[in-house]
């Protein structure tokens, strides 16, 4: 299946790798099917992009990389509708705010997004826990971790999607201090 974006140009998936939100994203709703796409840059971020909409696409990370005792408690109800047993089959996204100043990054820690890995049923959920944030400053532990970053000890569950595509755009301020991943 060929999906049009605006980001990264036009894409080849297999329908297998479509994620479902049967109820949409907070605030975006009438989008119910995404794609995850790693850029195949050093800074760990990826992309859920719509397949409904080509300019949709949202930057997303693993919270255990700059946040490595982050957990996600969710409720019977929460599972039953992913179809997950339990969390461990899942992988879980924080959206993140990227801002003109990079190092205002910020993550998205008290709605994260649910990805059961089998069925790809997924779901943006606010969890009840009150001491997490909506706009974690994140920034400085994702610089550290991108800095020591090494593939063979990284806890980065790989399940992005799609080609990897080349992107122009780094997140990343200081490009010239970014090691290539092989290299580290």
């Amino acid at each position: 299946m060929n999906i049009n974006t605006s980001r990264f140009g036009n894409l080849e998936v297999n329908k297998n790798e479509i994620i479902t939100f049967s109820e949409g994203l907070l605030g975006f709703e009438h989008l119910k099917k995404f794609i995850v796409v790693d850029p195949g840059d050093q800074t760990l971020i990826l992309w859920l992009q719509s397949t409904e909409d080509e300019v949709t696409a949202f930057p997303i990370i693993e919270p255990k990389i700059f946040m490595p005792d982050y957990q996600v408690k969710l409720l019977p109800a929460e599972l039953s509708s992913l179809k997950l047993e339990n969390v461990n089959d899942a992988t879980v996204y924080s959206i993140l705010t990227i801002p003109s100043d990079v190092t205002k990054m910020s993550a998205n820690l008290k709605a994260p997004i649910i990805i059961n890995n089998k069925s790809k049923y997924s779901r943006q959920i606010v969890l009840q826990d009150s001491k997490l944030e909506v706009t974690f400053p994140m920034y400085l532990d994702l610089k550290k971790h991108i800095i020591n970053f090494s593939s063979a000890s990284s806890p980065r569950t790989k399940i992005a999607t799609g080609p990897r595509v080349e992107s122009n755009e780094h997140i990343a301020t200081d490009a010239s201090k970014r090691a290539p991943l092989n290299e580290l």
